[in-house]
């Protein structure tokens, strides 16, 4: 085998793994997530009722939150979660953000 082939190998096995491990770096993905209530919509007492399952206020205290939207409704929450409780304030009527 001729010497040039094996440099040129050794090379491109090195450029490669270069490449593929700093392509994996810069892209972080966020693992907690914040849950806000932009607004409760038409049928506030069902998101009320969300908010409370959510977060287990009681009704006072959920139903202060909803009326003085835009306001976190959840912090520190995983991917599955955030989504899981801002299907269900959907459900319920509610705008939600994800942030």
């Amino acid at each position: 085998m001729p010497r040039g082939s094996v440099r040129f190998t050794t090379f491109c096995c090195a450029a490669a793994g270069a490449a593929g491990g700093a392509a994996a770096k810069p892209a972080e993905e966020k693992t907690e997530f914040t849950l806000v209530l932009q607004a409760a919509g038409e049928k506030k007492i069902n998101v009320i009722k969300e908010v409370r399952t959510i977060t287990g206020l009681g009704l006072k205290e959920a139903k202060d939150l909803v009326e003085g939207a835009p306001k976190t409704v959840k912090e520190g929450l995983s991917k599955e979660d955030v989504n899981k409780f801002a299907d269900m304030l959907k459900a319920a009527g509610a705008t939600v953000e994800i942030k």
